[in-house]
């Protein structure tokens, strides 16, 4: 299966990532690395450092046959959601609902969300 994979450098997500390899899934990883670490990245993940706020990901979608998303992307950070509730909000929520809308744009079979 080919599996798309939002903030596969933080802890979470790269340990997602390395279990979907080892049962000889097709991953790919985005992230923009503002919390996470490309070392935590598997080498055999395809990765692309990307800001999914504001990037379209249909082409990422199509070129790798995505037929699952697992997204754990997120500002995680509490005192900043306290000082920047819209940033927040932007990076929490828009962010969502852009992965669920390009979803059904692009048929995809099941979004994992944590």
């Amino acid at each position: 299966m080919n599996i798309l994979v939002t903030g596969g450098a933080g802890f979470i997500g790269s340990h997602i990532t390395d279990e979907y390899i080892k049962r000889n899934h097709k991953v790919v990883v985005v992230d923009n690395l503002s919390t996470g670490s490309i070392e935590n990245v598997n080498k055999k993940a395809v990765f692309y450092k990307t800001d999914i706020c504001k990037d379209n990901l249909g082409r990422l979608l199509e070129k790798h046959k995505i037929e699952v998303i697992n997204h754990h992307s997120a500002q995680i950070d509490v005192r900043k959601s306290v000082e920047k509730p819209v940033f927040d909000l932007r990076v929490n929520l828009e962010a969502t609902v852009k992965l669920l809308q390009a979803s059904i744009k692009y048929n995809i079979k099941k979004f994992i969300f944590a």
